[in-house]
């Protein structure tokens, strides 16, 4: 379905990235399949990934063995006249590269937190070098990669539409219900701004 696919447009990629905010790594360890699931972020025409020194897996990307990334994002389900015809609006990308580990640590830290909480990193105290130690961000460089978007309507027939079944599509919506206080924290703390800011988002 070439109609689906969409010019390279990173725009567009790092808009998918933040709505679904975990990618999947596939990659091959001695002859068997692999998938990571993780949260991610751009970083220009990057994607930024981070965990646990203890990782195994993660150890394993920063050796720079290729990597498949998959992100999709459901936007909506479509609702046709006939289950054949019925289906989903999705956004969904597919990168091919590899990763390496980040020199810079502290500032792509940074970058990760503030993709996936816009505003938070200047209400944050700064990492400490135990926590530096235990983490490992890596950055993936990206050689070739797809976008595939569905957006339309439904495709009925002609005696489809002319029947007496609803169409249409159903917009998927999400979002913060609400910010719930940690039980230990201190009285007198209001919600940052941060937080406010993704409950009216």
């Amino acid at each position: 379905m070439p109609e689906k696919f969409a010019a390279p447009d990173l725009a567009a990629l790092a808009a998918l990235v933040r709505d679904a905010r975990v990618g999947h790594f596939a990659f091959v360890e001695d002859g068997q399949p692999r998938v990571l699931p993780i949260a991610i972020v751009t970083d220009g025409a990057h994607i930024l990934l981070h965990g646990s020194t203890g990782s195994h897996w993660l150890r394993l990307l920063a050796t720079g063995v290729p990597v498949a990334l998959s992100v999709t994002a459901i936007d909506a389900l479509v609702i046709a006249r006939s289950a054949f015809e019925s289906s989903m609006n999705y956004r969904s990308a597919v990168l091919f590269g590899s990763c390496a580990t980040v020199l810079d640590q502290v500032a792509a830290l940074d970058l990760v937190t503030e993709g996936l909480i816009p505003g938070r990193v200047v209400e944050l105290r700064s990492h400490s070098a135990k926590e530096l130690a235990a983490t490992l961000v890596l950055r993936m460089t990206v050689d070739e990669w797809t976008l595939k978007v569905s957006d339309g309507w439904p495709e009925d027939g002609p005696a489809d539409v002319a029947g007496s079944a609803w169409a249409g599509i159903l917009p998927l919506r999400t979002g913060y219900a609400e910010a719930i206080a940690a039980p230990d924290l201190a009285g007198g703390i209001s919600k940052p701004e941060s937080v406010l800011a993704m409950l009216d988002g």
